[in-house]
This record gives structure tokens, C-alpha cells and sequence, in this order.
């Protein structure tokens, strides 16, 4: 796949993207426990994404994937490293990606790194993309984090959304 057909399908994922989830993450807790409360963090991240080797490189397989480098700032200071795997089709506006990234920093002065697992879609321009932590994929202070983010781009930056909770649930 083009490397200017999949930056433009991984823009137009994000860009069509503005408000993915309008209330906070929520997860029922044991009837002996109390839930963890969730918080919001927000910021702005840059990020560069590169071309890599397609596992299938033929035209027909209309895949692609790309490394992600991410810098966040706000109130998740670090960064990440990921990749993701995109799928084309014949359709205008019509595509898929999942991607993986590892983030290291501090989340709102608790230390530690954990996993976002990335799956998105577009039918026809329309976007849909869910961003999750990763079961049990924090570490040091963020152990036990759960929760969602939402991407955010707006003439041409990029902010996020993130709310969450640490505790095990």
C-alpha cells in the first residue's frame, strides 16, 4: 500500500474523530468493594508515524503497517511506542487499523507505563475508534489501571481525552 494512502487513511481515522465517548468510564465493582473513581486526563500529544514492512506486500492484500512515536504533555507526561497494521478496500473512505503502543510517564504524578490497544474503522467518512487500556498492563504506580481515550485533532493538533481509574477491579 502507498505510504501516502495509509497516512491519509490514519489522518482522516483521527480527524473525523472528535468526541468518541461523552461519558466517563464505569465499571460495576463486587458488591463488597467500592469502585475506583475516575478521573480525567487531558493534553496534547505529537506524534510521527513511519512506514514499515508489510508482512504481505502485494496489491491485492491492501494492508499496511506503520511504527508509531508518540510524545504526550498535559496531564499523561511521556511517551510511546507502538505499531499498527492497517487494511484498505476499494471503497472511498472506507479502511480499517488496530495498533498497539506501550506509554511510559507520569499520569497525573503516578510513574509508570501501560498498553493501548487501538481499533479503528471507516465506513464512507464516517470514523469510529476506541482506544483501551490493556487488562493488568500498568506497572509501577499505575498498576491496576483501567479506562478509555479519545483522540482528538483540531486544525491540525492533536489532544486526548483519557479517563480512568487505578485500582483492581
Amino acid at each position: 500500500m502507498p505510504r501516502s494512502v495509509a497516512i491519509s487513511i490514519i489522518l482522516t481515522l483521527g480527524a473525523t474523530t472528535i468526541a468518541l465517548a461523552e461519558s466517563p468510564v464505569t465499571t460495576p465493582a463486587p458488591a463488597n468493594k467500592k469502585a475506583p473513581m475516575t478521573i480525567r486526563a487531558t493534553g496534547t500529544f505529537d506524534v510521527k508515524l513511519a512506514p514499515l514492512p508489510a508482512y504481505n506486500s502485494a496489491e491485492e492484500a491492501k494492508t499496511g503497517r506503520m511504527s508509531i512515536d508518540k510524545v504526550f504533555h498535559g496531564d499523561l507526561e511521556g511517551t510511546s511506542k507502538g505499531e499498527m497494521l492497517t487494511g484498505m478496500t476499494d471503497t472511498k473512505g472506507s479502511a480499517g487499523y488496530v495498533a498497539i503502543e506501550r506509554v511510559t510517564g507520569t499520569l497525573n504524578g503516578k510513574s509508570g507505563s501501560f498498553t493501548l490497544q487501538h481499533s479503528g474503522s471507516m465506513s464512507r467518512g464516517v470514523a469510529n475508534l476506541t482506544l483501551t487500556v490493556v487488562a493488568d498492563s500498568g506497572s509501577g504506580q499505575l498498576a491496576g489501571l483501567n479506562g478509555k481515550m479519545n483522540i482528538i485533532i483540531a486544525d491540525g493538533k492533536h489532544s486526548y481525552e483519557f479517563d480512568y481509574a487505578l485500582g483492581n477491579l
